[in-house]
């Protein structure tokens, strides 16, 4: 038995397609959505979304946040920014960690520390993505 799942961000449709399991970093925990499960409707914080395909494969997406929309036959995922794991660039992200973590620590700098909160978290759910892509995958 499969469910429909659409993945969508702010720019494009990332992922539409059937799957066995859904797993996703709904803001209290992950959750997982099989086929048939109960309606709701969840916020996302930052990190992984996991499809289990079939043939024991599975896909793997980051998220920034959003929206998890469960339906019987359809599960849907909003999210400002999703891409597909294997696409993230670990270089870039670890910059990125960087720059939010001296943002953070500059006391005299007149930032936006909610902002960089943010960014930081993002930054760290893409790099445990990578991390957790690459203990699947051997690489």
């Amino acid at each position: 038995m499969t469910v429909q799942v659409d993945i969508v961000s702010a720019e494009r449709e990332i992922f539409s397609g059937e799957a066995e399991m859904v797993f996703a970093p709904a803001i209290l925990g992950e959750v997982g959505i099989a086929p048939g499960h109960a309606p709701m409707l969840s916020r996302l914080g930052p990190g992984e979304v996991r499809l289990r395909l079939g043939n024991s494969e599975e896909s793997s997406f980051y998220v920034s946040g959003g929206l998890l929309e469960v339906q019987p036959k359809v599960v849907t995922i909003l999210s400002d920014t999703a891409e597909r794991a294997e696409d993230l660039d670990e270089s870039l992200v670890l910059k990125a960690k960087e720059a939010a973590e001296i943002a953070l620590a500059d006391t005299d700098a007149t930032i936006d520390y909610a902002k960089a909160r943010v960014e930081l978290a993002e930054t760290i759910a893409q790099l445990q993505t990578i991390q957790r892509l690459r203990g699947r995958t051997g690489r």
